[in-house]
């Protein structure tokens, strides 16, 4: 018997509340919709089994992969022969304390900054538009229009590679530009406290809905993505400089720089992991050559 085998039956046993899946296919839980089988994947429904999750897969010398909502990943054609806690839909608390808010990993950008708006506090508007969970957000420092999540976060709870829990303040969590201490070290995120400012609910809102119709329109939101693949380089925008050589419509099989907006790679229905590092390469390639700038991805790879 295998260690992943091992842990199913261990799991199965001692949480049978916690729901297992085996072999299930990555396309399902990425917003690219792309990605082969996880060897073994755990959903937990509570902070209680994704702990419990952690600690039995640290017995058997398994280190989880932690993700959220699968906005910035993209999983190998072959997929991953591991174990991924998914935490989207277990760890979905949220609460509010004058001017701090109290999330869990799990929720969803979209409902805090509503949750926020409707408690009329400001500094979350940018991330209304953002597919990611908290986790996920704090993970990679998910930002755009000026914000980022290293603003606005205080402290994290989360635990650590040794399954032990801890709370680590917002100054050490390493944050910089689409970064932190979290890509560094395997800590799964249970919640975070963020502190914000009062403001009205109505400019609030104003601005997230502004926010929004920018979004709609430059950005493929009709298309499978995840979102902007490369890094923003030193003094320029990646999306200008792709588009500047002209890479729009740039196609590899089912994978397509979108002709909307040049910084994403959208599937246009059949795409691979393949197509989409092959399609980033040569924009990679393209770009250096003509401008001399190198791209970085920023999109999360697994399994590659």
């Amino acid at each position: 018997m295998d260690r992943y085998t091992s842990l199913f039956r261990e799991l199965s046993r001692t949480c049978p509340a916690l729901e297992l899946r085996a072999e299930e296919p990555m396309s399902r839980h990425t917003t690219f919709r792309i990605g082969g089988p996880v060897r073994l994947m755990a959903l937990p429904r509570s902070e209680e089994e994704a702990v419990k999750a952690v600690r039995t897969a640290i017995q058997h010398d398994i280190h989880p992969f932690y993700m959220g909502n699968g906005s910035d990943l993209l999983v190998a054609d072959r997929g991953y022969e591991g174990f991924i806690i998914k935490a989207v839909d277990g760890l979905g608390g949220l609460e509010c304390h004058g001017n701090m808010i109290t999330a869990g990993s799990g929720v969803l950008l979209s409902r805090l900054s509503s949750f926020a708006m409707d408690k009329g506090l400001s500094g979350l508007e940018f991330a209304h538009g953002i597919p990611g969970s908290v986790g996920g957000a704090i993970t990679m420092n998910a930002g755009a229009y000026d914000g980022e999540m290293k603003a606005v976060v205080q402290s994290v709870r989360c635990l650590s590679a040794q399954g032990e829990e801890e709370t680590v303040s917002g100054e050490d969590l390493d944050f910089s530009y689409r970064h932190s201490a979290f890509q560094d070290e395997s800590r799964l995120i249970l919640s975070a406290q963020m502190e914000l400012k009062p403001g009205d609910s109505g400019d609030i809102k104003a601005l997230m809905d502004d926010f929004g119709n920018r979004r709609r329109h430059k950005q493929p939101l009709d298309l499978p993505s995840a979102g902007s693949v490369f890094k923003r380089p030193a003094g320029y925008f990646a999306a200008s400089l792709i588009d500047e050589c002209k890479l729009k419509g740039l196609t590899v099989g089912g994978a397509q720089v979108s002709k909307k907006h040049a910084g994403f790679i959208v599937n246009l229905g059949n795409a691979t992991c393949s197509d989409v590092l092959t399609l980033a390469e040569q924009v990679q390639e393209t770009v250096l050559k003509e401008t001399g700038v190198a791209l970085e991805l920023e999109v999360r790879t697994l399994g590659v």
